[in-house]
């Protein structure tokens, strides 16, 4: 690698709590929950009736897609994705080009988990039905899981790489560090990066099935989702988008673009399911190496981190995580960073988890705060014996800091993780 700096100068979003950047900024600030009951879910008889859910009218979506593109078009992955991944284009002061040429300098590393369930379900009737001839023209483009990539390159005419990773929770971050690498090997000079994730009972079942969902808050949904509570009952699903303008730091100062923050590096890893690694459950010794290794790559010390956004998904594995960080950082309950998770407001957003979870994470370095934990006011006492109940705030603290950890951890026993740094303007 060499010494190309690599900073942050577009966001998008749509998330459960906050469809554009300034909502969604106030929601996490003010600790809103965007977790409600699902009519749907109840009447198919889930354990778990509530869920994260972007809100957009037809007149919104319609901005973003042709009346041609509309037709037929039922992928809410891919919706989601193309809203956030434009608007962090246009808040980086870029414009869509219309030129004959494809924009060589400029690409995308956009992830997704599964893409368009409900379309495959539509298909696949169809199929049943005898009636292949009327499946369409949109179905394949909706059903890859690089469709979302495939709109967004397309509307923005993209002529660098252009892919879609796939690594469960660790998706987003991960589609930010590979776009971090490719700017920072001179091989691109913008990327956009991101992650999608569907929303609805075809892709929020199978979790529901696994037992690993709360049932115990569908008469109150905002409480539902308790990341590092003693009541904390299992996750609740969602669904959304986050996405980044990423790009070299001369190209930044040379078109005077605003910058929410430098990516200093980070690193991913898998626990190959070995040790107490599952499928499900994270192999404590692979969550250490990613992190230690994000540090070093970052070229910091672990006592420079401030702020880490965790992963905690409100299930048993909370503490595991936290008592990993601790390790990691070879850190005192004293002098332990300060930790925070948006779950507790958004809920889990499967792939589109760590991307979301980051354009907070560039907010809070960006803005200068810290947004609380909610739903945690009972802290398990297996988190209080490890840390201080200080380094988990429940209310808005406002403190400029200078370097953030973000970390997210996957099904299939893969992590990943990036180390954020305040942007000196002077």
């Amino acid at each position: 690698m060499n010494n190309i700096r690599v900073v942050i100068t577009g966001l998008g979003v749509c998330a459960p709590n906050g469809t554009t950047i300034k909502e969604f900024t106030e929601a996490i600030k003010n600790g809103t929950s965007g977790i409600t009951h699902q009519p749907d879910l109840e009447a198919l008889g889930f354990s778990c009736q509530i869920a994260g859910k972007p809100t957009l009218s037809e007149a919104r979506i319609s901005q973003y897609f042709t009346p041609l593109e509309l037709r037929n078009l039922n992928s809410t992955g891919i919706i989601y994705g193309v809203i956030a991944g434009l608007d962090a284009w246009k808040d980086a002061g870029l414009e869509i080009q219309n030129n004959e040429d494809p924009d060589w300098d400029s690409g995308s590393i956009f992830g997704t988990g599964t893409s368009g369930i409900d379309k495959f379900r539509w298909a696949i009737n169809k199929i049943d039905d005898l009636e292949i001839r009327k499946l369409g023209s949109s179905v394949v483009v909706q059903t890859m899981a690089s469709g979302v990539n495939a709109f967004i390159s397309g509307k923005l005419g993209l002529g660098n790489q252009v892919s879609t990773n796939s690594s469960a929770c660790a998706t987003g971050a991960e589609s930010i560090l590979l776009a971090f690498e490719r700017i920072k090997s001179g091989q691109a000079t913008k990327m956009l990066a991101g992650s999608t994730s569907d929303s609805g009972p075809y892709i929020w079942g199978g979790f529901d099935a696994m037992k690993v969902c709360t049932y115990k808050h569908n008469h109150e949904p905002e409480k539902g989702s308790r990341p590092m509570s003693l009541t904390a009952s299992g996750f609740v699903p969602g669904s959304g988008a986050g996405a980044f303008v990423l790009e070299s730091l001369e190209s930044a100062l040379a078109r005077k673009a605003k910058i929410y923050a430098e990516v200093l590096g980070g690193h991913v890893n898998s626990g190959g399911q070995r040790g107490l690694g599952t499928m499900t459950a994270p192999n404590p010794i692979a969550v250490q190496r990613c992190i230690t290794n994000a540090i070093k790559n970052a070229g910091i010390k672990a006592n420079e981190i401030e702020v880490i956004n965790g992963h905690l998904t409100a299930t048993s594995k909370d503490a595991l995580e936290i008592e990993n960080w601790k390790i990691a950082l070879n850190s005192t309950a004293e002098n332990f960073p300060y930790i925070n998770s948006l779950k507790g407001m958004i809920g889990h957003c499967i792939s589109a988890a760590g991307s979301v979870e980051c354009v907070a994470s560039v907010l809070e370095l960006a803005e200068g705060f810290i947004f609380p934990n909610i739903n945690c006011k009972d802290l398990n006492p297996e988190i209080t014996s490890l840390i201080n109940e200080k380094s988990i705030p429940q209310t808005l603290i406002k403190k400029s800091f200078n370097i953030l950890a973000k970390a997210s951890f996957g099904f299939g026993d893969v992590n990943a993780c990036l180390i954020l740094k305040k942007f000196n303007h002077g």
